[in-house]
C-alpha cells in the first residue's frame, strides 16, 4: 500500500494559477503527446473541457508512466473538487479548480483515502505483490 502523491492545488483567475501557466506548454486534449521526450521537464498544462471528459488523465499517465515526465503537470479547465485524487493519482502534480470550488473541500477530498492497492503513476508494482 502506498499513500496519495502530492498536488498542489488552487483556483482560476488567481494570480497563483496564472504563474503556473505562464511559462507552461499547453497541450489540446485532442492532440497527440509528444513523445519524443523533448518536454519530459517542462510544465504542461492539460485541459479537461468539460469534466466527464477524461483524455487529460490518459495524457497525465503517458506523460508520467511510459515519458518518464519529471515537471509539472497542471490540469486546467472544468475541474471539480471530485476529481482532485485521480488527478493526483495519474500523475498531475498541480490543479486550477474551477473557480466556483472549494479549496477546503478539495483539500478533505485528498485526504479521504490515506492508501490504495491500484498501482498508479507514481507506484507502478502492485502493492500486494511488493515484499515491504
Amino acid at each position: 500500500m502506498h499513500t496519495t502523491p502530492e498536488i498542489q492545488l488552487t483556483t482560476a483567475n488567481t494570480a497563483e494559477a496564472a504563474a503556473w501557466l505562464r511559462e507552461a506548454l499547453a497541450i489540446d486534449n485532442t492532440a497527440e503527446v509528444p513523445i519524443d521526450g523533448s518536454h519530459t521537464s517542462q510544465a504542461i498544462s492539460l485541459n479537461f473541457p468539460k469534466f466527464t471528459d477524461g483524455r487529460a488523465y490518459s495524457q497525465a499517465a503517458l506523460l508520467r508512466g511510459r515519458l518518464g515526465a519529471t515537471g509539472p503537470l497542471i490540469a486546467t479547465g472544468d475541474v471539480l473538487v471530485d476529481q482532485v485524487l485521480q488527478m493526483a493519482r495519474c500523475g498531475f502534480s498541480h490543479a486550477i479548480l474551477r473557480a466556483d470550488q472549494s479549496l477546503e473541500a478539495a483539500q478533505r477530498q485528498l485526504a479521504r483515502y490515506s492508501r490504495f492497492y491500484q498501482v498508479d503513476a507514481y507506484q507502478i508494482e502492485a502493492p500486494l505483490r511488493r515484499e515491504d
